[in-house]
């Protein structure tokens, strides 16, 4: 098989390149049509309870991620000068297209009783810029003197906020950035006039400024990783040509990848924004095989066409099960359900292969019009420390795989009771460094008004106009007060806040009568509330369903982790049907923080399925591959043992489980069982291919594969290494665990692995190969 695929490739060199080629060009059409995600980040699957009732509430009331704050804190907040600037700004922002309300203490209105028409209108405060002291002393009075606005637009330690919220059509899209820009460049004007700081933070803002450190990073780590690779080729090869053309392939392979991301339809998130640096770094390795292998060949006999056909033979086979397994660690995310998972493992394995088969083409064939290079004789490698080493190594092998044994139970269990440590805990923005603007900014809006979150409780009274039944009103404030005790939600915005408000107005601003209405007062309120026309009834309707059936109450919540957000929830589940009992009532606790926190739950929960379903797919390929039991089984524990001490060192150094970190595992274990195949093939061979005795083929495998193991593992290493230049707390970790990991699962598939094979011989239960084609199509390793 591997001779007819080696003859077709060198056979019809023309018609590859131009597939290739062709191929490329149109995935560079698709590709510069990729988009950045302006969205939270979609980790639960599409069928998950949580979700479809997020969707439900969204239908019915509209997004709840859509406002943005501008907020600051002065004593000077109420001097004319400073108010008028604040004004100015708020209603500046409220002309912007795509703005669709902006409430602050420099723009709000004032209800207030028509008698004559039974209706309330809306008074604007103030209604243009203020121009006497006592002006100013009039407003600040009627501010503070309306419990409505405390908490919603200023505190009482000087603070105030502006809220912006956006036209939900532009939300989410690219049309959003150069209204935000603007709307910054307007605030820090505000804040050059006035020296007051001013911090913004909001749902939108902060998801835009992540999408944009996702797109700066993207094209840094995509420059990293072809550097470190260009490096890497240039240290091994010292030629031209052998950094070159590799790189030429792999760049070809990061095209190829994402222009599948447009043709899948899907963006570029901070994982997608991976995958075309994991493309060069997995790919480089491919390319140095061959070129080893072509090299090697070469010096054998000298004969250009023949080395590249046996080149082709002998890497075929490894390289495909190599990058099978590769693939297999991303590919697995696919079967989470999660939108995010998803697209990153569909994607991720897709190119992998691509990559690969790219790189078995092309290089060969471009070496064949290429001059033979003029190779050096192989110099003599036992003076090298590498080969030292590895004598070492081999000697610990064969004379002490006892103390091997021990050491990896007593590691093991050192890392265990790391594991046991471990803290499952997702913040929404907590992967930004702790002096990043974004989080400070977070901080003030948490420390003065209990956060930017949004909570959102959904009440169905079960009954057409079931709101405004009194009783019903009188539990659902209960509820509400009940949830504001807690210091991490805010005041709420609901119905009830509105028809207090009302109340109040009716009885001319006395704040007094802040409080809900009773029966007789309730017809009437409500029928001035109806009287004022839809521009007037706003606060209502965009808390209440139609048919009056069902009701929103909106809170802010401080960034306080899945961990403790799922404590809160817990303990608010048996409160709330204590006011509202299930029976009469439905309510649903849901918004962008519950469903972030049931998205870090979810992906925890499917880590433990990911990372079996890799393993057991990649042991049936070993089983096919080895067709033997006992080697499928004990060459799992050098690639299982790794992941536990990865998940002791998260445990010892408080790295939580989240989103950004899961991945870790299943990634690390594609790519550590890439040596446990190395070094099992060549072992194959070898034992298939001579009369040598095992321990014999034990050392040489460890002192010839070893190097070739070696040397890939250092290029995962520096690869993996560039995701540590990141400014997202997650990919660092991801990058840095992944290449511990690796440098790690080395160590076991050249100790513990060899080791376990001697001991599987002894045991004379050894099933390896011997068909004569599979020996023959064996994979050869030469440093």
């Amino acid at each position: 098989m591997w001779v007819k695929l080696s003859r077709f490739i060198l056979q019809n060199r023309i018609a590859i390149i131009l597939f290739f080629v062709l191929g490329t060009i149109f995935m560079a059409y698709q590709a510069k049509n990729v988009k950045l995600s302006y969205t939270g980040s979609k980790i639960l699957p599409v069928t998950d309870s949580a979700f479809i009732k997020y969707n439900a509430f969204k239908k019915t009331f509209g997004e709840d991620g859509s406002v943005m704050v501008v907020g600051i804190q002065s004593p000077d907040i109420f001097k004319t000068e400073v108010y008028n600037q604040w004004v100015e700004l708020s209603n500046s922002i409220q002309k912007l297209k795509g703005i669709k309300q902006v409430l602050s203490s420099g723009r709000i209105f004032q209800l207030e009783k028509d008698t004559v028409n039974q209706k309330f209108v809306l008074k604007p405060i103030p209604g243009g810029l203020v121009k006497t002291d006592s002006e100013m002393d009039s407003i600040k009075n009627t501010i503070y003197n309306n419990p409505f606005f405390e908490g919603l637009v200023y505190n009482r330690q000087n603070a105030t906020l502006m809220a912006i919220t956006f036209d939900t059509k532009i939300l989410n899209t690219a049309a959003r950035n150069p209204i935000l820009k603007e709307i910054e460049a307007k605030a820090k004007a505000f804040q050059s006039k006035t020296k007051i700081q001013v911090h913004i933070s909001g749902l939108p803002y902060i998801r835009t400024a992540v999408s944009k450190l996702v797109s700066n990073e993207f094209v840094l780590f995509l420059g990293l990783s072809i550097l470190v690779s260009a490096l890497i080729l240039l240290f091994f090869f010292k030629k031209f040509y052998a950094v070159f053309f590799p790189i030429l392939v792999v760049v070809m392979g990061v095209i190829w990848s994402i222009g599948t991301l447009v043709l899948f339809g899907f963006e570029l998130t901070i994982l997608t924004g991976l995958i075309p640096p994991l493309i060069v770094i997995i790919g480089i390795p491919n390319s140095i095989l061959l070129l080893n292998k072509y090299q090697n060949e070469l010096r054998k006999h000298g004969d250009k066409q023949l080395a590249l056909s046996v080149t082709i033979e002998r890497i075929a086979i490894t390289t495909l099960i190599a990058n099978i397994t590769a693939a297999i660690g991303f590919g697995v995310l696919y079967f989470t359900g999660s939108e995010l998972l998803m697209q990153f493992g569909s994607v991720a394995s897709i190119n992998v292969m691509v990559t690969w088969l790219m790189c078995l083409c092309l290089i060969p064939i471009i070496f064949s019009y290429l001059p033979a290079p003029k190779l050096k004789a192989q110099t003599h490698v036992e003076e090298g420390f590498l080969h030292k080493l590895l004598v070492k190594t081999d000697r610990l092998v064969q004379q002490k795989s006892g103390l091997i044994y021990i050491g990896t139970i007593v590691i093991s269990i050192i890392a265990f009771i790391g594991v046991m440590k471990i803290n499952v805990n997702g913040y929404v923005v907590d992967d930004l460094p702790k002096n990043s603007e974004i989080l400070t900014d977070l901080k003030f809006f948490e420390k003065n008004f209990e956060g930017i979150l949004p909570l959102e409780v959904s009440v169905d009274t079960k009954k057409k106009n079931g709101v405004f039944n009194l009783t019903n009103l009188k539990r659902i404030e209960k509820l509400e007060k009940m949830i504001s005790a807690y210091p991490e939600f805010s005041r709420s915005i609901s119905v009830n806040m509105g028809l207090k408000y009302a109340t109040q107005a009716f009885y001319n601003n006395d704040s007094t009568f802040f409080r809900l209405p009773d029966n007789l007062e309730k017809n009437f309120i409500l029928a001035y509330i109806a009287n004022g026309g839809k521009g007037n009834a706003s606060l209502l309707t965009n808390f209440i369903s139609k048919g009056n059936q069902s009701t929103r109450i909106s809170f802010q919540m401080a960034d306080v982790g899945s961990k403790r957000l799922d404590a809160i929830m817990a303990e608010l589940k048996p409160r709330i049907d204590s006011i509202l009992p299930p029976a009469k009532f439905d309510v649903e606790l849901t918004g962008s923080s519950i469903i972030f926190s049931k998205g870090t739950d979810y992906m925890l929960k499917h880590l433990v399925e990911s990372i079996a379903l890799a393993i057991v797919l990649i042991s049936l390929l070993r089983l096919a591959q080895f067709k033997s039991l006992g080697i499928m089984f004990i060459s799992l524990l050098p690639n299982i043992v790794p992941l536990i001490i990865t998940a002791g060192i998260m445990g010892y150094f408080g790295i939580s489980l989240k989103p950004s970190t899961i991945l870790i595992f299943t990634i690390a274990f594609g790519l550590a069982s890439d040596q446990t195949i190395y070094f099992l093939t060549r072992y194959q061979q070898e034992l298939n291919l001579t009369n040598f005795s095992v321990p014999k083929v034990i050392t040489d495998t460890i002192t010839e594969t070893g190097v070739s193991m070696t040397h890939i593992a250092l290029i995962l290493f520096f690869g993996f290494g560039i995701f540590t230049a990141s400014t997202f707390g997650g990919t660092v970790v991801l990058g840095l665990l992944l290449s511990i990991t690796l440098l790690v699962a080395l160590i076991f598939n050249l100790t513990l692995l060899p080791a376990l094979v001697l001991w599987l011989d002894k045991k004379k239960v050894r099933k390896l190969i011997s068909d004569e084609e599979s020996a023959k199509n064996a994979s050869e390793f030469d440093h």
